[in-house]
């Protein structure tokens, strides 16, 4: 497959698809799914805290940590990828001070070659918001269902069904954009008001279970594969192959191959040279003859 070659994303550019072309997301963890991800034509890689479960096997992004996003981050940035490299800043990363958030931040770029960060939350994380852009940093807002929040939000649940919770969704949405975010993630929120924030908005909007009316779509990578072995997913994800069944079936013929001594075949397998294997066979069958092949070889040397 070819690359699709495209100039290099910037968080200027990203602002600048605002209602224009959607903007394609996805998330990479490392430097293979970076790879496929610059390959296939994506606009942003986000390394994002799902790296936790997705990944790592925790239950929740809870428990992913500053030196293990910058290290994933990294790997991404190894690829090079045409796309714009987000690095998703984990749960108390930037919760605790202004100093400390700028510090996490500023590790992501210097040591994780991120070209931005992602913080979730709305006004009550301006203060951080504002410290980040003050540094340089393009920062991505992220609102709605907030995963970091999850025991706040007693689960993984829809957010602002209701008026006045909507109503406050898209205030948050408005002061991020003054604040000078490049663009938010929406999640987990009805279409009608995921379209009524893209509306309100000057930034562009990236959804993930929050309609078509938004800027642009993220999905996680080993969702939209099928990666995951799993068919417990969220509502919101198109698996657009399974991946992991194709594995397991892969794996499955390479272990019978290897018990009915099908693998290696010729093709796969090395051989001596003929006259080389003459010479071995006579020297295994004289050892006092090997002894002084070794002796002369040792001296040449």
């Amino acid at each position: 497959m070819t690359r699709i070659m495209s100039a290099k994303m910037t968080a200027p550019k990203v602002l600048a698809r605002k209602g224009g072309d959607k903007l394609r997301m996805v998330t990479a963890y490392d430097f293979p799914s970076a790879q496929i991800a610059d390959r296939a034509g994506a606009d942003i890689v986000l390394v994002g805290d799902s790296l936790a479960n997705v990944v790592l096997g925790h239950e929740d992004t809870l428990s992913v940590t500053v030196d293990q996003m910058v290290h994933h981050t990294a790997a991404v940035a190894r690829a090079k990828p045409s796309a714009l490299i987000v690095g998703d800043m984990p749960w108390l990363s930037y919760h605790t001070s202004i100093e400390e958030t700028v510090h996490n931040a500023g590790r992501f770029i210097r040591e994780g070659g991120a070209e931005a960060v992602k913080l979730e939350g709305g006004r009550k994380r301006l203060p951080m918001v504002r410290a980040v852009l003050d540094a340089e940093i393009p920062v991505m807002g992220h609102i709605g269902l907030t995963p970091q929040s999850v025991h706040a939000m007693g689960g993984f649940r829809v957010q602002a069904k209701r008026a006045s919770a909507a109503y406050e969704m898209i205030s948050d949405a408005k002061a991020l954009a003054d604040a000078g975010v490049f663009s938010i993630v929406l999640e987990g929120v009805p279409d009608v008001v995921a379209e009524m924030v893209t509306a309100e908005i000057p930034v562009p909007t990236i959804g993930i279970g929050a309609g078509v009316h938004c800027d642009g779509q993220v999905l996680v990578f080993h969702d939209l594969l099928g990666l995951g072995g799993g068919d417990d997913l969220p509502k919101f994800v198109r698996q657009y192959a399974r991946l992991a069944d194709d594995a397991v079936e892969a794996m499955t013929r390479y272990f019978a191959d290897v018990q009915s001594g099908d693998f290696p075949g010729e093709d796969e397998t090395y051989h001596m040279p003929a006259e080389s294997l003459e010479v071995l066979r006579d020297l295994t069958s004289r050892p006092q003859a090997a002894d002084h092949l070794l002796a002369d070889e040792a001296m040449e040397r």
